[in-house]
């Protein structure tokens, strides 16, 4: 298409071009005023001499009109997975293409947002930035309209349509049903860290969408990695309160859901999640010793040397078959308190140690008793044996024998030998991979030791061996509670570095952190975390072989995988962690959570559509608000831009009118022959009208 214009190109300043035009009409005016002749022809010279001085011309270009542009804006958000809105969003996209497509001078751009690979934006869906990019790339002359597809749940509205520099409608094709409703957990406070064994205290809040009536109630559930605690059964639309222990240090994932609603959009807003640290208040540990030896100080000293540990040390001097008759308030010594600490205070204890322990009349059986109770209801017990132990005297013949994983059989070897982890060592987290072990691909390079108390395991798993493969660490569960025998007396010699000594102090922590439960040390244990996109599973079993591994996902579809051996008792996989949320990752027998992302994504808070969000931007615009689900597809219409822009079963495209100018001629309109020839023949008249 071509379009005419006229160009104005003054030859002199537009300033002298309108004095000499008052010079004219004065000159004119006078001559009209002496009613003079040929006055006519004078004002046609002085106007074509006026009209070349100001140069017009008369421009043509050549134009090539530009394709109106038509932006679409799928949602592919979590939010738009419920239901049918995915259908719904996929049959107008085809809709629109195909319509669109069959105009000649139209085309389109599709843009998809929201949650393009499964994952949540922690600000929820976002529509409006990745149309901004899209936007940028095109004049905005040339938008003809931006519809979006969605269910109407965006979080990073503008402000106006204008602040998006367009002038073209904004239309929502809206999926979802017009009666949706959902009932959605919310945490509302919550713990970062908490001591282990003490109260912790999270809030929450149930809430029926839209608004019920007050007065009803929902069961309310808390898992703590994996394995449900307690419950209550919380009133809807009030905060309640839910209280819990953490039982290990480190990260634990807590799960709290809800029971499903009278109306459910999803079961994904029916579970938050919150990752709250565990962290231990100071390890009380009594460590007895029955008696002074060149082992003692290595035990107070490794004890003492970790700030997280309280130690109570008591090594008997004075045992009864020594009294002498002496007050004991002549004594430097101090009273063994047996009673406070093997009757009273005996629960507050985490560990109790009893390093070369003989019977001596110290500890009254009732004392011992005592402390298998403890351990049976859930506490811990070390005991590094000694010769005795191979004695009448030995602290198995007491009602601690009980709990012990080992029996004395009466021989003792004195030998130099090296401790050897065993094969179910090698696998066991308190052993595996210890320095200096050879790992199974050689022999130990740790230092020796010269003494083994020779024992019948009758329970528990040998995780270290010495001479004639007797058990030298045997660790067992008794009732609620753990128990570890060492077989030997020697391990102060690793302390002391003897022929390079040994990782007494890493062996001795492994144990002690076994024995109170630490997670990290747990014989069968199933860990996951996400980083990199990649979910990371780890199995940790003393079993060779392991069984399969199912996921969960966020959006409840599972995936089955195999699990791959890389030594030391551990096998691994990886899945890649598209959706946000928390995974659920079992083998039948263990269960664990890993979270991706928000825990509780703002994208799930309310996942009911509606249009009350961008019905304001769509009334700007002129555009329209468009339930798919009470209306059929609308039919497509190029509207001026002064026209409506939508209609009962039709929304409007602006026609644009964008063009490009491909070439420009331009055309004098008084050439200077011509205003030559027109001047002079206007002279000439006058001048023979004057003379007649």
């Amino acid at each position: 298409m071509n379009a005419l214009s006229i160009q104005w190109a003054p030859m002199l300043p537009l300033w002298l071009i309108g004095g000499l035009a008052v010079v004219a009409v004065v000159l004119l005016a006078l001559a009209f005023w002496r009613r003079a002749s040929g006055v006519w022809w004078r004002l046609g010279a002085f106007a074509v001499l006026l009209a070349a001085l100001a140069n017009p011309s008369i421009i043509e270009e050549q134009r090539d009109p530009l394709s109106d542009v038509v932006f679409i804006v799928a949602d592919e958000s979590t939010s738009q997975r419920i239901e049918q809105r995915g259908s719904q969003t996929e049959q107008a996209v085809a809709h629109l293409l195909t319509r669109i497509g069959a105009m000649d001078d139209t085309e389109v751009r599709l843009v998809r947002a929201g949650d393009t690979e499964g994952a949540l934006d922690v600000e929820g869906t976002r529509l409006f930035g990745p149309l901004r990019q899209a936007l940028a790339k095109v004049p905005h002359q040339r938008v003809s309209a931006v519809i979006l597809i969605s269910d109407g749940q965006i979080h990073d509205l503008p402000e106006s349509v204008a602040s998006l520099g367009i002038e073209a409608p904004l239309h929502l094709l809206l999926t979802g049903r017009p009666d949706e409703g959902d009932r959605r957990l919310t945490i509302t406070k919550a713990p970062s860290f908490g001591i282990v064994g003490d109260q912790l205290t999270l809030s929450l809040r149930v809430d029926d969408l839209p608004a019920a009536a007050a007065g009803g109630s929902a069961r309310v559930v808390l898992r703590q990695d994996g394995v449900a605690t307690q419950g209550i059964d919380a009133r809807i639309g009030v905060e309640e309160q839910m209280t819990f222990e953490l039982d290990h240090r480190g990260p634990a994932v807590l799960e709290i859901e809800v029971q499903p609603g009278p109306q459910e959009l999803t079961l994904s807003n029916n579970r938050a999640a919150v990752v709250v640290n565990g962290v231990r208040d100071r390890l009380r540990v009594l460590l007895v010793s029955g008696e002074p030896h060149a082992g003692e100080r290595a035990w107070r000293n490794i004890l003492k040397s970790d700030p997280s540990v309280d130690l109570v040390h008591f090594t008997i001097l004075r045992p009864p078959e020594k009294q002498d008759g002496t007050p004991i308030r002549e004594l430097s010594l101090i009273a063994f308190p047996t009673r406070e600490l093997f009757e009273v205070k005996l629960d507050e204890f985490d560990l109790i140690i009893f390093d070369r322990y003989r019977r001596r009349g110290v500890l009254p059986s009732i004392y011992l008793e005592n402390v298998a109770n403890y351990v049976e209801q859930g506490g811990a017990l070390l005991e590094a044996v000694g010769p005795t132990f191979a004695t009448p005297l030995s602290l198995y013949r007491t009602p601690l024998g009980r709990v012990l994983p080992a029996e004395p059989t009466g021989q003792i070897f004195e030998a130099g030998f090296h401790p050897e982890v065993t094969d179910l060592g090698s696998r066991h987290p308190v052993t595996a991979g210890l320095d200096g072990s050879g790992n199974g691909e050689g022999p130990p390079t740790w230092g020796r030791w010269f003494r083994q108390i020779e024992g019948d395991s009758i329970r528990g798993d040998i995780l270290m061996q010495g001479l004639q493969n007797s058990p030298l660490l045997i660790l067992d569960r008794f009732g609620e509670g753990r128990v570890a025998q060492m077989m030997s007396d020697h391990m102060w010699l690793w302390s002391r570095g003897f022929e390079g000594g040994g990782p007494q102090a890493e062996l001795l922590r492994r144990i002690s952190h076994w024995l109170m439960k630490e997670p990290d040390l747990e014989e069968e244990d199933l860990r996951a975390l996400v980083r990199g996109g990649q979910l990371q599973i780890i199995r940790r079993s003393l079993a060779v072989e392991q069984p399969e591994i199912t996921v969960t996902l966020p959006s409840g579809q599972t995936e089955t995988l195999r699990l791959t051996p890389d030594g030391a008792g551990r096998s691994s996989a990886t899945l890649a962690a598209g959706e946000n949320g928390l995974y659920r990752i079992t083998d039948g027998v263990l269960t664990t959570l890993a979270a991706a992302g928000p825990l509780n994504p703002l994208e799930l808070r309310d996942p009911r559509s509606t249009g009350a969000l961008v019905d304001p931007l769509a009334e700007e615009s002129g555009g329209t608000v468009w339930r798919l689900a009470e209306k059929d597809l609308p039919a497509l219409r190029k509207v001026a831009a002064d026209r409506d822009r939508h209609g009962r079963d039709w929304i409007g495209l602006k026609r644009g009118g964008g063009y490009v100018v491909t070439g420009v001629l331009q055309i004098p309109v008084l050439p200077a022959l011509l205003v030559l020839c027109l001047s002079l023949a206007a002279a000439v008249l006058a001048w023979q009208r004057e003379g007649h």
